[in-house]
């Protein structure tokens, strides 16, 4: 696990102590992924493969899961972002996908 990462957990550890945190995260089939890498304007921010992003994500949410956070998995559908993302003037692009997940699921856990 790289430094930035480890530090990330740390933060979430400390936090977590204070309140129940919830984090989203980026869902996708093989399909979607595949969707979405191909129309992304930072394709290079994806893993070569989608069983390589899986295995990632995967060992990600265990990571939060062992910070005592919840990470909630939110499938993305390739036409309803490309849509958000013209709505809100946003390129399909790292801070955009988090940004629409991120609304997707405050919408949920008000």
């Amino acid at each position: 696990m790289s430094n930035k990462r480890a530090a990330m957990f740390r933060s979430l550890r400390a936090k977590h102590r204070q309140q129940a945190m919830i984090v989203g995260v980026v869902g996708y089939t093989a399909e979607t992924w595949a969707q979405v890498k191909a129309t992304a304007t930072d394709p290079q921010c994806f893993e070569e493969t989608f069983e390589r992003w899986k295995d990632v994500a995967v060992s990600a949410r265990r990571e939060f899961q062992r910070s005592g956070v919840q990470a909630v998995e939110y499938q993305i559908e390739p036409q309803v972002f490309a849509d958000w993302c013209a709505q809100h003037q946003q390129q399909n692009d790292a801070k955009a996908r988090a940004e629409f997940v991120s609304e997707k699921l405050s919408a949920v856990y008000r």
